[in-house]
């Protein structure tokens, strides 16, 4: 065998734009300006060095010609709780939202033991914009970004922090209108199955469910606490409709929890719609699946995620412009479960 013997634990050795100078015979910052859309440079060196580049495998360094430029393109995206299938589908509609205006998206699990440990390694990055996705994080984080000069969008809670723009749904008005919609067809024995009372969405969802029921003259037959997961929900709403067999209704906090309450329904044999009712909340994919056919309250992640663009857009154009909330509006989806 001949030729040069190379160590099976050698790592190649990285092209860089010097690299492609010395093969093509330029200088340095000929590549540079190669590569810079608009920068002048000789058609023939340009065609040379991008030959040269093509065939040794050069590629510029993105994050660094984004800072020339005064953008990283990186967006750091903090997602409360990705268990939850709400969650799980806004995050990936937001990253592919991203990826389509040339922003890279970096992921920090909110609901993990090292969650503000994560962030805050994230935050000596250049990042164009911090996106808070449901979680909560502490004042000294938010001050941090504030520091930085680092833009936040605050999706799911109103945050009331100076730099910072919300995204919210109409959570109390979804919730009241779901409700109405289980009085107007008759419903009185109405059970409230809601999210951990910590969230902004848990108690905002409540409030509306008892605005609605009030104004009946009505109150809940029973309540409990489940934690926006599907056996979180089976538990909760196994344990009420035991306790409380009188309900004709439950209206749970989310989707995963009333997919739970279905089965704790069929298990205790409960007919649905038949003598019991359950509504949800958000219409993730599964609500619509034949087989639960949820009537639920859709929480739009479409008008959410184009609102977030829109702010980040305008954000990073006028970095001193006026906080902003928006509120998208929610809307009942009426299937075969009520």
């Amino acid at each position: 065998m001949t030729g040069e013997k190379k160590s099976l634990g050698q790592r190649p050795r990285r092209v860089t734009a010097q690299t492609v100078a010395e093969q093509a015979g330029v200088s340095r910052s000929a590549v540079s300006r190669a590569f810079t859309k608009g920068a002048y440079l000789d058609a023939e060196k340009r065609r040379r060095i991008l030959s040269v580049a093509a065939e040794i495998g050069y590629q510029p360094n993105a994050l660094a010609a984004g800072l020339k430029g005064g953008n990283s393109h990186l967006v750091a995206i903090f997602a409360g709780d990705l268990r939850n299938p709400y969650d799980t589908a806004f995050v990936s509609q937001l990253v592919g939202s991203l990826n389509a205006i040339q922003k890279w998206p970096l992921l920090i699990d909110g609901n993990g033991a090292r969650a503000a440990q994560a962030l805050e390694e994230v935050l000596r990055y250049p990042l164009d914009a911090l996106i808070l996705r449901g979680g909560s994080l502490s004042g000294e984080i938010v001050e941090q970004c504030a520091r930085y000069g680092i833009p936040m969008i605050s999706s799911g809670r109103p945050l009331s922090a100076p730099g910072v723009d919300t995204v919210c749904c109409r959570n109390d008005q979804g919730a009241r209108m779901g409700a109405e919609l289980l009085i107007s067809g008759g419903r009185r024995r109405i059970g409230f199955l809601g999210g951990p009372p910590e969230l902004y969405s848990s108690c905002e969802r409540r409030a509306g469910v008892m605005a609605a029921l009030e104004a009946a003259g009505l109150r809940p037959v029973a309540e409990a606490v489940g934690d926006y997961t599907v056996d979180g929900g089976h538990a909760a709403a196994r344990a009420l409709l035991q306790e409380a067999g009188e309900i004709d209704a439950l209206i749970c906090g989310n989707d995963a929890m009333a997919i739970g309450a279905l089965s704790a329904a069929r298990e205790i044999g409960r007919a649905v719609p038949g003598d019991l009712a359950v509504i949800g909340f958000d219409d993730i994919d599964m609500a619509r699946w034949t087989c639960f056919d949820l009537t639920t309250v859709r929480n739009p992640i479409d008008a959410a995620v184009r609102e977030i663009l829109r702010l980040l857009e305008a954000r990073l154009g006028d970095p001193g412009k006026a906080d902003e909330t928006v509120f998208v509006d929610p809307v009942v989806k009426p299937r075969g479960t009520h």
